[in-house]
């Protein structure tokens, strides 16, 4: 496949001013100045040599958020309480953060819940208008990025916080039906995730979700990228503590050792961990952490996993699991082990590899859910294998199939 020629990618951040929303504004400016190494980037490996992937300099970085700030003020927080971008690195890319800043627009709090909610000070006060009327204005803000930076390919890319487990409703089985209902609703049909999806979507954008909240997953929106011929993908991006599930739990099950219990203790302090101290939001995390083990060992050990918020941790995130199994003669022992990362560095570059990887199917004429991703979230749609050696088999077969020059 040729290279491409030059193009305008634009990556709309939700949750643009959080950790992992200034991790890739910081990542895409740093590497396309040529000021950091591209480490981390499962698209700089070899098997993708000769893809046509966007350049980092090609993508045009905008969003929302539910907090007033800058991009390079969200950076130096984060140099603050975790010790990371040095000062000359943000005194040099200080002119693309201050661009990309200026593209961030307000978003909703609409079905966020209550520790979402609290934290804003810069959305609009939307309360009283339908959801038909916010989706209506996020669309708006959209198209408006569009037109103004002559976009080729409009990827919305959910990084924000987590929101609480969002219950099933009827009129999310049908577009039709979800449609009609908006335009009355004050709030209980769609949480934001899922506003900013369907805002995509409708308009053949490219969605994909990072977090796991509920976004695209039910029908209806399934269906509207269908009509519209819209990528996505999701959810909840695989960066530390159950990608190491995903790589151990396999060897398990192939040395045929019995999995008696899997605890995992996480503690972490960054604005993600506080919100994630609320028992409800915390649900939909543990929810997608948890389900991992069995569904690749085929058996349900006891499993407990734990999020607790340490303010002094900062964005450092520690992962404790105690994994206690059966080996010959039905001899009880155990493995531990430690993850220690810095929680947003390890997402920013899945988000940016994602992005990548979806401008290349867009550039293909795909569309639809993008499968061949399972290997980059927790909880991939539409794949129910969780082994990450099997995720990232559809990964290369996937490359394969481009016949470029490995």
């Amino acid at each position: 496949m040729p290279a491409p020629s030059h193009r305008r990618v634009g990556l709309w951040l939700v949750g643009a001013y959080g950790g992992v929303g200034t991790s890739i504004a910081v990542g895409l400016a740093s590497l396309s100045r040529g000021l950091k190494p591209a480490t981390g980037l499962v698209t700089e490996l070899p098997m993708f040599r000769g893809a046509a992937l966007p350049a980092l300099s090609e993508f045009v970085v905008g969003g929302h958020d539910i907090r007033q700030g800058s991009f390079g003020e969200s950076a130096s927080e984060f140099r603050a309480g975790s010790g990371v971008f040095e000062p000359e690195l943000l005194a040099a890319i200080s002119d693309d953060l201050a661009a990309a800043s200026a593209r961030v627009r307000s978003g909703t709090v609409r079905g966020t819940g209550k520790s979402i909610t609290r934290m804003a000070d810069w959305n609009p006060s939307d309360g009283a208008d339908t959801t038909a009327q916010v989706l209506d204005r996020i669309s708006a803000d959209l198209e408006a990025f569009v037109q103004s930076e002559s976009i080729d390919h409009l990827i919305v890319l959910n990084v924000s916080s987590t929101e609480p487990p969002f219950p099933a409703k009827p009129e999310h089985e049908s577009w039709q039906q979800l449609n009609a209902a908006l335009a009355s609703d004050t709030g209980e049909l769609l949480p934001a995730s899922s506003l900013y999806a369907l805002a995509a979507l409708r308009q053949g954008h490219t969605y994909i979700n990072f977090t796991p909240s509920l976004g695209a997953s039910f029908p209806a929106a399934h269906q509207i990228a269908e009509q519209t011929g819209a990528l996505h993908a999701g959810k909840d991006g695989k960066t530390g503590e159950t990608l190491m599930k995903t790589v151990l739990a396999p060897m398990f099950a192939h040395r045929n050792l019995q999995v008696m219990s899997w605890v995992g203790h996480n503690i972490f302090g960054n604005r993600d961990g506080q919100i994630l101290d609320d028992p409800v939001n915390k649900a939909s995390k543990v929810s997608t952490k948890d389900q991992v083990v069995h569904q690749i060992l085929g058996y349900k050990p006891s499993t407990l996993v734990t999020i607790e918020y340490i303010p002094d941790m900062g964005d450092w995130k520690t992962a404790w699991d105690h994994i206690h199994f059966k080996g010959f003669m039905g001899t009880a022992m155990t493995l531990q082990f430690t993850w220690q990362g810095c929680d947003s560095l390890l997402a920013a570059p899945l988000a940016i590899d994602l992005a990548r990887l979806a401008d290349l199917e867009k550039q293909r004429g795909g569309r639809g859910l993008m499968k061949h991703l399972a290997s980059f979230f927790k909880s991939p749609e539409g794949v129910p294998e969780n082994d990450f050696f099997r995720q990232f088999t559809m990964l290369e077969e996937y490359v394969a199939s481009l016949g470029t020059q490995k």
